[in-house]
């Protein structure tokens, strides 16, 4: 049985840690390997990332696996939720092995985050290895195939899309295969996720299923909304989209390489303009490699990179549909249902 999620991946589970109210809207959400770590790697397409650990994912470099990826708001101060991740992994014996000690490991906790500074009023709210810690350990504490809470929550607590709400969304889809492709997206960005003449999602015409478009008077009523919450909303300076992006295939670090640019497809069907100066969209890709790629056919590879940006492009979707309206301290965004309905 699936539930539509990363963590329909086997031996993948997800945490959030989400703080909100007193000046604070933001979070951390940890996606935690198997033990023994998955394949990573990573593309950075946005012009103004924050990052941690990307170097060690490229495929020219030593470290093979990982045991968490995070994401995380605050900008880059909220890097520093992956130290409270490490902390966590190193107490447990996992992390890359440097010496005949097995307690000597040193766990690669690759990280990026969000800019979501002062939306909840306080500049100085921000994840801290305290907010990983609680990540991670809710994260431990689910069972494997669970449910993934989606919308307003760890990373996605203070996100924004272009005047909307944006937030946490996850999907998955079994191939003809056998194998599972599933992403979890933070949709955060300075571009738009609806089309302005109509109102529908951008995402939703890429789902190959008829799309309801809102009535005019509806949408005219959300245009006038968005508006005026623009006009008292400072200048949004930052933004990006994260996404982790998963299989169960048995993928190198090449091959995960190219799994994460491909599923960047999946940001720019449902945000334009997308890959900004002021977005910082990085993808992750984590292969567990439970299912082999056929030898024979050397294009195998093609239906998990096509699945992978289909799945990214769904999460957005789902992330927008599942946010729920803020309005505080420190701005006003509404959330799409709220505009425009469950469509």
């Amino acid at each position: 049985m699936t539930v539509d999620a990363l963590t329909d991946v086997p031996g993948l589970r997800v945490g959030h840690a989400t703080r909100t109210g007193d000046g604070w809207l933001t979070g951390t959400t940890v996606v935690l390997a198997p033990e023994g770590g998955a394949v990573a790697a990573v593309d950075v397409r946005g012009g103004g990332p924050g990052t941690k650990e990307t170097d060690a994912l490229d495929p020219r470099n030593l470290v093979q696996k990982v045991e968490a990826i995070v994401l995380t708001g605050g900008s880059a101060y909220g890097l520093d939720a992956a130290s409270g991740v490490m902390a966590w992994l190193e107490e447990r014996g996992r992390g890359v092995r440097v010496g005949a000690d097995p307690a000597h490991v040193v766990p690669v906790v690759p990280a990026a985050c969000v800019f979501d500074l002062a939306r909840g009023g306080d500049f100085r709210a921000r994840p801290d290895a305290a907010t990983g810690r609680a990540a991670v350990e809710a994260a431990a504490a689910c069972a494997t195939g669970a449910p993934v809470p989606q919308g307003c929550v760890g990373a996605g607590t203070g996100a924004v899309v272009g005047q909307l709400k944006g937030g946490v969304g996850t999907a998955s889809t079994v191939l003809a295969s056998g194998t599972t492709v599933a992403a979890l997206v933070v949709a955060n960005a300075a571009g738009s996720g609806t089309d302005p003449d109509t109102g529908v999602l951008y995402g939703e015409l890429f789902q190959g299923k008829r799309v309801a478009y809102p009535q005019t008077r509806v949408h005219e009523t959300a245009r006038r909304r968005l508006a005026e919450a623009a006009a008292r909303n400072a200048p949004p300076p930052l933004n990006t989209t994260l996404a982790v992006v998963a299989t169960d295939a048995d993928l190198s670090k090449a091959q995960a390489q190219k799994l994460a640019g491909t599923a960047h497809d999946g940001i720019a069907r449902a945000v334009r303009p997308v890959h900004l100066l002021n977005d910082g969209d990085t993808v992750f890709a984590l292969a567990t490699g439970d299912h082999p790629l056929d030898p024979e056919h050397p294009l195998a590879l093609n239906e998990i990179l096509a699945a992978g940006a289909d799945v990214v492009t769904r999460a957005i979707v789902r992330a927008l549909r599942a946010a729920e309206p803020v309005d505080g301290p420190g701005g006003t965004w509404p959330s799409y249902e709220e505009l425009y309905g469950s469509g």
